[in-house]
């Protein structure tokens, strides 16, 4: 896992070999953060990074200037290694909920300028996660909602959805909600 820009630009850090995720990758991460660098004030943005597996999402946008960041991992290894670098690079700006993705979002509140998810892609119940995030109108006015996919997937038919950038084998279906 590599930091892109910011702060911690070119820091890397390595999960464990146990680790299930499957991170996005640096040059998909890379593209789409040029995309967003041209819409978002980062020193203004408060984030939700569900399913946040290595927390290499969670850390770029911390390494941007984003001063909260609330990320979401329920398995235990992956939120020790995202409690482990957290610590390395002293960001409080981040706040790890160490807990189901769908059991968080039962209970949210917070409205976010920019979320992202990456479930994983055979989750059983994957498109659930944005009408949850609809139902709960967790989109700040302005706000963008990214949802990273497989190819198997088309969300274009959903309420707010923009556009889909393609990097790869990575999809991200991108939502906005209008001021």
């Amino acid at each position: 896992m590599r930091i892109i820009s910011g702060k911690y630009k070119g820091r890397r850090f390595s999960p464990p070999k146990s680790f299930k995720a499957r991170p996005t990758t640096d040059f998909a991460k890379e593209n789409l953060f040029n995309v967003l660098n041209n819409e978002i004030d980062w020193e203004e943005t408060t984030a939700l990074d569900l399913f946040g597996g290595t927390g290499g999402i969670s850390f770029e946008l911390v390494s941007r200037g984003c001063p909260k960041v609330i990320c979401v991992e329920k398995l235990p290894v992956h939120g020790s290694f995202i409690e482990k670098t957290k610590a390395e690079l002293k960001a409080t700006e981040l706040t790890l909920f160490k807990m189901d993705v769908f059991k968080y979002l039962q209970h949210a509140t917070q409205q976010f300028d920019l979320i992202f998810a990456d479930p994983p892609y055979d989750l059983k119940n994957f498109a659930d996660v944005p009408k949850l995030i609809f139902e709960k109108d967790l989109i700040k006015a302005g706000g963008i909602f990214i949802l990273e996919h497989s190819k198997d997937y088309n969300f274009s038919e959903l309420p707010l959805f923009d556009d889909q950038r393609v990097y790869g084998s990575v999809n991200f279906s991108i939502f906005r909600k209008e001021e």
